[in-house]
């Protein structure tokens, strides 16, 4: 076994430490592995064509993310943020909630990258739920509270992005995930069909929502209380 390629791993973790260009650094590492693993220049650079060419995919986050970046300057979180504060019904736990169901039902017919963190949580999700959590319990006194509630809104924002993703896309038949399921447990002489697997997700999908409903309603609970008290500690 040839240890040496595996310093394209250090490069990467030193980079990216250090705050250097990701892609860079990246592309740097591919081309120290397959130098040291003793591949020739040209081959280095055929391999990481081809890698290039096999996700294509990733072309659409290097073509929305610029967009999304414009229209954040041009303020799309601002418009979130109002658009919340005249919807009175909308409280921080039915919007999360809502967002989880609707990420679960998208990411089960196979429509992953429709909303996800870049896309979908920063400019709108985000906004939206620190907007609803400060009109359900009020602006904090304090700039210190006031942060610290908006840092775990936006957590609990791409939380729910994560879990209606991951707990979604396992229902999908077509996805590489079930095939790797039913490739693993044909190495173990087990068939079974991606329809079989899939139907069997269903019920973990339902419990991970289940859960995480709740989670987010007694975060939501917890949120709340703390700016109110705080703001109650304030004011006396």
């Amino acid at each position: 076994m040839n240890p040496w390629p595996l310093l394209g791993v250090a490069l990467v973790v030193l980079g990216f430490a250090r705050r250097w260009n990701p892609v860079l650094v990246v592309v740097a590492a591919g081309v120290l592995s397959g130098l040291l693993a003793g591949f020739a220049p040209g081959r280095v650079l055929a391999l990481l064509g081809d890698s290039f060419a096999g996700s294509r995919a990733l072309l659409l986050y290097a073509l929305t993310l610029p967009a999304i970046g414009l229209l954040e300057r041009a303020g799309l979180r601002e418009h979130a943020h109002s658009l919340i504060g005249r919807l009175r019904g909308m409280t921080l736990a039915r919007l999360l909630i809502g967002y989880l169901a609707l990420r679960q039902m998208l990411s089960m017919l196979g429509l992953t990258n429709v909303a996800g963190q870049a896309q979908t949580v920063r400019p709108l999700l985000a906004p939206m739920a620190e907007a609803a959590a400060a009109r359900e319990a009020g602006q904090a006194a304090n700039a210190d509270t006031a942060e610290a509630c908006a840092q775990e809104v936006r957590a609990l924002a791409a939380a729910t992005d994560n879990v209606g993703l991951f707990f979604g896309e396992d229902v999908f038949i077509a996805l590489g995930a079930v095939l790797l399921i039913q490739g693993f447990y044909a190495q173990q002489g087990i068939v079974l069909s991606p329809l079989h697997i899939a139907l069997w997700a269903l019920p973990t999908a339902l419990a991970a929502f289940l859960i995480h409903a709740l989670r987010v309603r007694r975060a939501a609970r917890v949120l709340a209380e703390r700016r109110s008290g705080e703001g109650g500690d304030a004011a006396s």
